[in-house]
């Protein structure tokens, strides 16, 4: 862990990025090879998404559709223990969801003016779920059950086959509990190609949503404008503020749980105290010996674990928000007491025993969040990343002619005649 002594003055912006940089960035050679993945999808539909599966995923596919056979034997080899822990969860989250839900509105702002905004689900969408380090049916229930609450019509999910050509049973016990009824056996690049552009068998979508790697990232920026995308997702980031009164076992449980999840995977420590801060950082290089995921967090806490010792808490919050992290634990005495302080995090996790996987599984708000700082601008994954809205105008007769000349003299200053036009001649009514 790289200790870094915050200065009286603090640190700008600027400086803080350079500290946390990861070099994420998407390179021009990893877009040279996904742009020809995509355009192989694009031109060749269905064989060359047969042709990629089986080059990038050992195995054959005549048909990439989960059946309803798979899905009961995959039903069948989870616990019901597991299925009860999917289905209150997905409880927990739709009620959560439910708070974000719009209505439609129209309202008289002037005589015979009613304005308005109506809101409507976007009509086909499709949920990405990685595969690869681990399988996450948790993915499945955070990035599904918003769209379902939102009303979409059409939910298409696509997650990477295993060698054996079916599903991890996890992911689609959830995606059962969830409601989805379209499931493709499709990953990586591919998997965004054929819901961007679809194939003979799949209709695109309007929408992509989910987390992958570097290649599902990449697909996501390329195919942006052909479809909407909900961001793009880099490694996974915590960041906890805490002082002496916090237990350090805890604090360290709570950092390697994030950096379990990726060698690039960025854990931050903001703390006043240097002697919390060294008894955490021990805490870290014991525990993580007696976890399955060793590699991983060595990699993860080597190169991207950072300590900021910073004289006070004003000075731990101004950190915060110039780092903008993805997930954010404050265990100070009276937690609640920081959050007007706090403006840029993405998940904020207040008190000693609302540790962050909570947060990844059960409590109900969304666990796909801005990473990398983007959390300083974009928000969780919600029933508002699955609905667009339209504005609505309406005048009568008298409110048009008493702002009709307004509008043509507005028109004319811009050199557009036509738009006044359109005005003068419905002057003559």
């Amino acid at each position: 862990m790289e200790w870094i002594t915050v200065p009286e003055k603090g640190f700008t912006l600027r400086e803080v990025r350079t500290l946390t940089n990861r070099n994420v960035n998407l390179s021009e050679e990893l877009e040279k090879s996904v742009s020809a993945i995509l355009e192989k999808v694009r031109d060749g539909g269905d064989a060359a998404i047969r042709e990629l599966t089986k080059k990038f995923d050992g195995v054959e596919l005549s048909d990439f559709r989960v059946t309803e056979e798979e899905m009961q034997e995959a039903l069948a080899q989870v616990t019901p223990e597991f299925l009860e822990v999917l289905k209150e969860a997905k409880a927990n989250i739709e009620t959560f969801h439910k708070e974000q839900v719009r209505k439609s509105w129209t309202k008289n702002f002037r005589d015979g003016v009613e304005l308005g905004e109506q809101f409507l689900p976007i009509q086909r969408v499709g949920v990405y779920v990685p595969g690869g380090r681990a399988a996450y049916p948790s993915t499945v229930l955070m990035d599904t059950v918003p769209a379902l609450v939102a009303g979409c019509p059409s939910v298409a999910m696509t997650t990477p086959p295993g060698k054996d050509g079916k599903v991890n049973p996890n992911i689609l016990a959830a995606a059962y509990v969830a409601g989805v009824k379209e499931i493709y056996k499709v990953g990586g690049a591919q998997g965004i190609a054929m819901l961007a552009y679809g194939t003979e068998s799949v209709e695109p979508a309007f929408k992509i949503v989910g987390p992958g790697n570097a290649f599902v990232a990449m697909a996501k920026r390329l195919v942006f404008g052909t479809v909407g995308i909900d961001m793009i997702a880099g490694p996974s980031e915590v960041c906890c503020v805490a002082d002496g009164s916090a237990d350090p076992i805890w604090i360290a449980a709570d950092l390697l749980s994030q950096a379990e999840h990726d060698p690039r995977a960025a854990v931050f420590l903001i703390t006043p105290d240097a002697d919390f801060g060294k008894k955490v950082e021990a805490e870290m290089e014991r525990q993580m010996k007696e976890l399955s995921r060793y590699e991983i967090m060595k990699s993860s806490v080597d190169d991207y674990a950072k300590a900021f010792l910073c004289k006070d808490a004003a000075q731990c919050f101004d950190i915060v928000n110039k780092i903008a992290p993805e997930h954010l634990e404050v265990e100070l005495p009276d937690p609640k007491q920081y959050l007007p302080l706090i403006y840029n995090a993405g998940a904020i996790f207040l008190g000693k025993y609302t540790s962050e996987p909570l947060g990844d599984y059960m409590a109900g708000p969304n666990h796909t969040l801005p990473t990398s700082g983007t959390a300083a601008f974009s928000s969780p994954l919600g029933v508002y990343d699955f609905v667009k809205h339209s504005s609505v105008e309406m005048y009568n007769k008298e409110a048009f002619q008493k702002i009709s000349k307004k509008v043509q003299i507005f028109a004319k200053a811009e050199g557009l005649t036509a738009h006044a036009h359109a005005m003068e001649v419905r002057d003559e009514d």
